[in-house]
């Protein structure tokens, strides 16, 4: 087994880790990339995503490469590439195709492919397998096989690592499944799941997100309805968590490439088959909305507090999909900035974990230092970064003027600290 050649397409959030652990193991691993610059950043040892350390990333015996000639004598493929949706939230397959291409430029007799992005059932075996096919010229399910294992990689996430993740996996047949099984058991701790087809672990997948999207979706309902009835959610929910069996689901802004995606990828099935979904549907545009429900609550607390609406100076502090990483995909924060600027207010954006170029490539958001920010009408902590919350969140609290308004997203403050007094404070 430690003979098996391996290639991980797409050295990203998900495909590093998998690389790196691979490489600690076997004596032969490619990463492959087609960002030149991820390329060259990993060659010399950096990691932008923060998930694998330099010394851990130069130790691993990984071969990084983005020449596709270095992967012509692979036995293994493992994609892990992204599965955006497009303007109109439909799937965006074009990586997953293209990944598929250029595998399939060098797959050879006896080669499986295994992908682990996150799909509709059926993708794996139905889309990416005639392309495999069609750019080698070889016979799926008897050349060469193909085979699918979730990711369930958390970005941020220190205790569940890739290592200490149950694996699904799932082959075309009995043969490819035990061989990916074997390849993932070699360095999977937490054990490995033989799912009974790819398409049975695709769906597992995708399920997985949408069922916290979904729970997400209700609190945040509930959020919204207890705000009318100015009773404070996170108050609601320590109590009902006295109960055992209460799931402690909590109400945010819910973006990332994951949660904020892939219930799109089962819902554009469905329909194609038939079916309008509904409850995955209306937790999806409850979560779609609460950047704006956000802003709009923020305005009316600035005429509560008599501040002006024009001219308003207003604070955001952190613009990643979630705390403590440097991710920006598909933050829903850029949600508040606009309903925000509905109202002909430019709020100041601050965040340290992001990347200021990426931020005005993607959202156009033009990051500020900390000095920019002094006398603030009203702060929101979108994004509660461990920099902001220590010693009791002086950093960006100091900023505040007298009668402040403090948008606390996620309840992340402590209400008992003496710096918000005389400030008027809310949260989901």
């Amino acid at each position: 087994m430690l003979n098996e050649k391996i290639a991980v397409i797409g050295l990203g959030y998900v495909g590093l880790p998998v690389a790196i652990a691979l490489a600690e193991k076997f004596p032969d691993v490619v990463g492959f990339d087609i960002k030149a610059s991820r390329v060259a950043a990993l060659k010399a040892g950096e990691d932008d995503t923060r998930e694998i350390s330099a010394e851990r990333l130069q130790s691993s015996g990984l071969r990084v490469s983005g020449d596709i000639a270095d992967l012509r004598d692979r036995d293994i493929f493992i994609v892990a590439v992204p599965t955006p949706i497009d303007r109109n939230r439909q799937p965006d397959l074009q990586p997953m195709i293209s990944a598929s291409r250029t595998v399939g430029k060098v797959l050879r007799k006896g080669s499986v492919v295994v992908y682990e992005s996150t799909v509709y059932p059926g993708v794996t075996e139905d889309v990416c397998g005639p392309v495999l096919a069609e750019v080698s010229g070889l016979r799926q399910g008897e050349d060469f096989h193909v085979g699918y294992s979730p990711e369930r990689i958390n970005p941020g996430d220190k205790e569940h690592t890739f290592e200490r993740i149950v694996k699904v996996v799932a082959g075309d047949d009995a043969q490819t499944l035990e061989r990916i099984a074997a390849i993932y058991g070699a360095v999977v701790e937490a054990g490995i799941h033989r799912a009974p087809s790819i398409k049975v672990a695709e769906a597992a997948k995708v399920i997985e997100n949408t069922q916290r999207d979904v729970n997400i979706a209700l609190m945040n309902e509930l959020s919204i309805i207890f705000e009318k009835m100015d009773i404070r959610t996170a108050d609601v929910l320590k109590a009902a968590r006295t109960k055992w069996n209460f799931l402690p689901f909590t109400p945010g802004l819910v973006g990332g490439h994951c949660i904020g995606v892939d219930p799109y990828y089962l819902t554009a099935k469905a329909e194609e088959l038939g079916y309008h979904p509904e409850v995955i549907l209306s937790g999806r545009r409850i979560n779609d909305g609460m950047g704006a429900f956000i802003a709009q609550k923020l305005i009316k607390m600035l005429v509560a507090a008599k501040k002006p609406i024009n001219g308003a100076r207003i604070g955001i502090f952190g613009l990643t999909f979630k705390e403590n990483v440097p991710d920006l995909r598909n933050s829903r924060v850029p949600d508040i900035i606009s309903e925000l600027h509905q109202f002909g207010l430019e709020p100041l954006v601050h965040d340290p974990m992001a990347s200021t170029s990426e931020a005005e490539e993607e959202y156009g958001i033009k990051l500020r230092e900390l000095r920019d920010f002094g006398k603030l009408d009203a702060i929101v902590l979108a994004v509660p970064h461990k920099s902001y919350l220590a010693e009791g969140a002086a950093t960006i609290l100091d900023l505040l003027s007298e009668n402040g308004v403090v948008v606390d997203v996620k309840a992340a403050l402590d209400r008992a600290n003496p710096l918000l007094e005389d400030h008027s404070v809310w949260s989901l």
